[in-house]
């Protein structure tokens, strides 16, 4: 062979591998370019998911925090109500209290002194059966009303925290 055919056959060669790996080369970033693709669309579809999923339990969150705050919204109006039912009740009380339209009595003790259980002298409203009884003062009686009025209104505070912790540990 003559050497021009040396270097035809040398730069022929030396062509079909310069076009066979860049073939190749071609043939390789486009099937990374495909499998980084689908990757990135299964990750995009992941990322997707999570987001609606987290949107989706927010949802829920949500719904049930306004749940439980119209319950405890409820719950407090009815413990004002009640609170509110129960002043008045007391200020109706401290009123008749003041205007002697009514009196408190105590029960006196029929051991102690000469009691022989028949009253010494009956009033003219009528006569009692059973045991003696004293008026109490009016004052007294003042006191002895705002005394259980605050009462009335801790067990009420009380009653709405007990429902208020019985709400949220739910």
């Amino acid at each position: 062979m003559k050497p021009l055919d040396w270097q035809l056959l040398a730069l022929a060669l030396l062509l079909g591998l310069a076009m066979g790996g860049g073939a190749a080369w071609a043939w390789q970033a486009n099937s990374y370019e495909k499998a980084l693709a689908l990757q990135d669309a299964d990750h995009r579809r992941e990322r997707e998911d999570a987001a609606t999923g987290a949107i989706n339990r927010l949802g829920q969150e949500q719904t049930q925090r306004r749940t439980l705050e119209d319950r405890l919204q409820a719950s407090d109006q009815a413990h004002y109500q009640e609170l509110l039912d129960a002043q008045h009740i007391q200020a109706r009380l401290r009123d008749r209290l003041a205007t002697a339209d009514l009196r408190l009595s105590v029960l006196l003790d029929a051991t102690q002194g000469g009691y022989c259980g028949v009253p010494a002298t009956t009033g003219a409203v009528g006569v009692v059966h059973g045991g003696i009884r004293a008026n109490l003062d009016p004052r007294h009686a003042q006191r002895i009303i705002s005394i259980t009025d605050r009462g009335d209104k801790g067990l009420i505070a009380l009653k709405a925290c007990q429902a208020y912790v019985r709400a949220i540990t739910r």
